[in-house]
Order: C-alpha cells, then sequence, then structure tokens
C-alpha cells in the first residue's frame, strides 16, 4: 500500500511518498511564514496532487509542528507560524485529496517513527524530544503513543527551566524551548546553530539547560532510551558527548535511572516515518 506522507514544520515542511516502507518520493522546502498556513497547505496539496497522477496513495499521515488535538483531528495552534488555530487539518486534506488522513503532533509522530523504524528500536518506554524551530516531546510505550487526557502529554518545551528567564513565545519565562530551541539561539547570539556548536564554551553552557529539562523527564519517566531528533541533533558528538556528561552530573546519585541518551537514527525523516507507521496502524483498510 502507498502512503503520503507530510511534516509541516516551523523552518521546512516537506513530504514523502511511501511504497510499503520505500520513499519514492520526496519534497522539502523553506516554510515561508509571511505566506502562513494557506500558502503552505497550497505548496502541500498541489504537490500531492501531481505526484497522485503518477503513483495513487491510499491514504495520508501527518506530523504537524504544534499542539494537536488528536481525539478531534485538529490543529490546536502554532506558536511558529499564524493561521493555524483550531484548524481542521485532516478534514482538509482529505477533502482535497480524497484519501483518508489522521494527525498527530510531530514530536509523537518522531517517537513513533524512531520507536519503530529507528534508533528506539526495542525501547519502551521511549521519550523522543525534537529540538529545532522549537522543542517537542513523544513518549512511546509499548506500541502506542501516551498523549494524555487532552492530547498535550509530552510536551517538554514548555516546561520552566530558568523562571527567572527571557520571555517564550507561550509568555512564560524560562522555558526550556525559549532556552535551547534553534529560533532563539540565532535570535540571541546572532549565528546558527551549527556555528555556535562549533564553541564549547558555548556548548558547555547549553547542556545545563538542556539537561535541566531532561532530568525532570528521566526522574518522571524513566525511559528506557532518549532519542533526540531535529536540526540541532545533528550536532553529533559536539552535543551528546558533554549532555550525557551533564546528565550524569545533574542526575541524584541514588537514583537507579539509566541515562541513555542517542541521536535519532532516522535523521530529517524521523516523523515522516511516524506519520508512516501512525497511518498503518489506524487507516488499515
Amino acid at each position: 500500500m502507498k502512503t503520503l506522507a507530510v511534516d509541516i514544520g516551523g523552518t521546512n515542511f516537506q513530504l514523502a511518498l511511501f511504497d510499503e516502507d520505500r520513499i519514492v518520493r520526496r519534497a522539502t522546502r523553506p516554510t515561508d511564514r509571511e505566506g502562513a498556513r494557506d500558502w503552505m497547505l497550497a505548496q502541500v496539496v498541489s504537490t500531492a496532487k501531481e505526484w497522485r497522477r503518477d503513483i495513487p496513495f491510499e491514504r495520508c499521515g501527518i506530523g504537524f509542528g504544534g499542539p494537536v488535538n488528536f481525539a478531534d483531528q485538529r490543529v490546536a495552534f502554532s506558536t511558529h507560524v499564524g493561521g493555524w488555530n483550531d484548524f481542521p487539518l485532516v478534514r482538509y486534506f482529505e477533502q482535497e485529496l480524497g484519501v483518508p488522513a489522521i494527525m498527530d503532533n510531530d514530536a509523537n509522530a518522531g517517537a513513533l517513527g524512531e520507536a519503530e523504524f529507528g534508533a528506539g528500536k526495542g525501547c519502551s518506554p521511549l521519550f523522543y524530544m525534537t529540538i529545532s524551530t522549537g522543542i517537542g516531546g513523544g513518549i512511546y510505550n509499548n506500541g502506542e503513543i501516551w498523549r494524555g487526557a487532552d492530547s498535550f502529554g509530552g510536551e517538554i518545551g514548555h516546561m520552566i527551566i530558568r523562571p527567572d528567564g527571557p520571555q517564550c513565545l507561550c509568555q512564560a519565562r524560562g522555558c526550556l524551548e525559549r532556552m535551547c530551541c534553534g529560533l532563539w539561539l540565532e535570535r540571541d547570539y546572532g549565528k546558527t546553530a551549527k556555528e555556535l556548536f562549533q564553541d564549547p564554551e558555548f556548548v558547555k553552557r547549553y547542556v545545563v539547560d538542556l539537561a535541566l529539562g531532561l532530568k525532570a523527564c528521566i526522574m518522571i519517566l524513566n525511559p528506557a532510551r532518549i532519542v533526540i531528533g531535529g536540526g540541532i541533533s545533528k550536532a553529533g558528538d559536539a552535543l551528546f558527548v558533554p549532555l550525557r556528561a551533564e546528565l550524569r552530573r545533574q542526575i541524584t546519585d541514588w537514583s537507579g535511572a539509566r541515562i541513555d541518551v542517542a541521536p535519532a537514527a532516522l535523521g530529517g525523516d524521523s516523523v515522516l516515518y511516524g506519520a508512516l507507521a501512525l497511518a498503518r496502524k489506524i487507516l488499515t483498510s
């Protein structure tokens, strides 16, 4: 069965056409925040319709870069791109493309992708964190995503780690996202994340804040593994070696909780593979 997978993010959006587990077509484009929702939807739908003329697909899975009301299959909102508040994205795609669709937020999709195809295989519970334009988290356990009572489970990005810190887009101060995501790193330092991670002194300070957020995750969830995806995970050992050391320093001495932190094996495709897995689990016919 062929599946269209869509990853809508704050920096880029991408589409992939899967034939079973294999990507046979893909497209990636930068997000135009000025064009907002309507521009992005027009780009996604036109590309999908063009592909479908050559390779008909039977279903669509979507990972969205912001909170999602999973039960109602509606976007809750986006703090990075305008026009998404309470938007019925699944219904829109079903009407435009003529196939059943299913959606989750991108961190949940990334967790599902890495758990079933990537660095989280065989690890349960698994915590997946994406660090890109923003920060999100997904919790995978025994083959399922844990979403909480209202689909907001795993939203680690807006946990406050510095109460006296700078204001986040969510209006709180000192959120993990405000201190560690790519959007704010560029605004605060005037350099790209790639440039910043070449400076060991910056990294030494950065991992203290990132570990504060992950410590809470480890102490509450005791995951078998933490997988980190998103653009900042591409820093590789420059990030992961000092991060593991800082976590060992911060984790309470008496805790036997494991510190197993790994980069996403699927790279920038974690959400796409998660969208595929989501569509398979729910849209089986």
